[in-house]
């Protein structure tokens, strides 16, 4: 929890008691469905919360900003991102209803308002957004393949409208087809634990 103060000073009482209680949530459901690797769990702030707020350093959303989390797993990046920015509104989407039982249940648990949960396939799904984000494995080819559907026209925020995704090691072949339109920020320049050296937030517009 502390990691979380020291490089998001900023958040209040309800956002730090609602990120503190994170950890017991997912370890007790972690020990029931295997979400996180059994002796990551002990990392959990710094691998996978810390981890899915590097997208809240690349970019501030304002009020009203949608967001659909594809692949969300047991909600990540889109529980931690939902906690820093309760005035946006997240669907968290998955394929595998045990994963998305357990995003359920944890929103539920901290009383957070502003996420949505579905099991379904991203073919499926309809509705637009300001933004995908995923820390999925899935290629970002095969990504903006399946969602670029969703991503709505009318951009709000200070970049425009497209994916957030968060990667990590060699990407030079996966972005290839993208070079010349995508970002690549290092997480290494926001947060010094060497967990980070490797890891970036890839933002391809739209």
């Amino acid at each position: 929890m502390e990691l979380i103060k020291k490089y998001f000073p900023e958040i209040t009482q309800e956002q730090e008691n609602q990120f503190s209680k994170l950890y017991d949530l997912y370890k007790d459901w972690n020990s029931k469905i295997n979400l996180i690797s059994r002796k990551d769990i002990e990392n959990l702030y710094e691998k996978h919360i810390l981890h899915s707020l590097g997208i809240g350093k690349v970019i501030k959303f304002k009020e009203g900003t949608t967001l659909m989390d594809l692949g969300t797993g047991g909600g990540f990046p889109g529980i931690p991102l939902a906690i820093l920015f309760p005035g946006s509104q997240f669907l968290l989407l998955d394929s595998i209803g045990k994963k998305i039982k357990v995003a359920e249940d944890i929103t539920h648990q901290i009383d957070l308002k502003n996420v949505n949960c579905i099991q379904s396939r991203v073919e499926d799904e309809k509705r637009k957004f300001d933004f995908v984000v995923s820390r999925a494995v899935m290629p970002l080819s095969e990504m903006v393949q399946i969602a670029k559907k969703n991503i709505s026209t009318k951009p709000q925020n200070a970049l425009p409208n497209g994916f957030l995704c968060l990667k990590g090691g060699d990407l030079q072949d996966e972005i290839k087809s993208f070079r010349n339109k995508i970002i690549q920020y290092e997480l290494s320049d926001y947060f010094e634990e060497d967990f980070f050296k490797t890891k970036k937030v890839i933002y391809l517009p739209i």
